[in-house]
């Protein structure tokens, strides 16, 4: 039987380490890498082609939830399970509307943690059972689940990226390099979130990623 390649993602060291002990004791599992933020992860992906990649929500520079999106459109063949701390019923949807396969938390990391990795790499999805009446919830309720996501929903993919970097403090020229896009489209991604997200300066831009938990107030 074919090992089941895993990637982490996640931008502490300490915790890829502890993961990675969990799961070298299950023949069945194998880690072949490593990334420590969304760029990296994309990289990795690329150059790896994991069965599922383990991603991390919060890490610098391009995100979780960018790099699940990216690696929905680019490497849809390595499913994405969210390990993350958070059980905000905001943060469940915006994955699993991404693309991600399943969405487990820290806490339960161990059987758990395996449990999930093969059932996505089966082709199935998988929900913590710490959270699994939220999503229910708001599958019953699905208005009061995505209220929080109506104004990140206005962006299409690239832009939803191109904020996401914005928040993070990038450059438009730090963005077209990351991006290997030209400074025009940048600009042009840029002029389109002010618009649709009705806000005039990367000020308001930043505040309201970190309302919406995108960034960290210390990022």
């Amino acid at each position: 039987m074919d090992r089941i390649r895993v990637l982490i993602a996640d931008d502490h060291a300490i915790v890829r380490e502890g993961i990675r002990l969990i799961l070298a004791a299950h023949e069945d599992i194998e880690v072949v890498g490593e990334a420590q933020d969304g760029l990296e992860t994309i990289s990795r992906v690329k150059e790896l082609g994991p069965d599922v990649v383990l991603m991390d929500i919060a890490m610098p520079g391009l995100g979780g939830l960018e790099a699940t999106i990216e690696l929905a459109k680019t490497a849809p063949e390595s499913r994405v399970l969210v390990l993350t701390q958070y059980d905000d019923a905001e943060y469940i949807y915006r994955f699993l509307r991404a693309g991600a396969a399943g969405y487990v938390l820290k806490k339960s990391v161990g059987s758990d943690l395996v449990s999930a990795i093969r059932a996505v790499a089966q082709g199935k999805s998988y929900i913590d059972s710490m959270i699994a009446d939220k999503v229910i919830r708001g599958y019953l309720e699905p208005e009061a689940a995505t209220a929080d996501l109506g104004f990140y929903d206005k962006l299409s993919d690239r832009e939803k990226t191109v904020f996401k970097l914005i928040a993070e403090g990038y450059t438009s020229r730090q963005i077209a390099d990351t991006l290997v896009l030209s400074i025009k489209t940048v600009m042009t991604h840029r002029a389109n979130i002010m618009e649709k997200l009705g806000i005039h300066n990367k000020t308001d831009l930043i505040k309201l990623a970190i309302r919406h938990g995108l960034i960290q107030p210390d990022a």
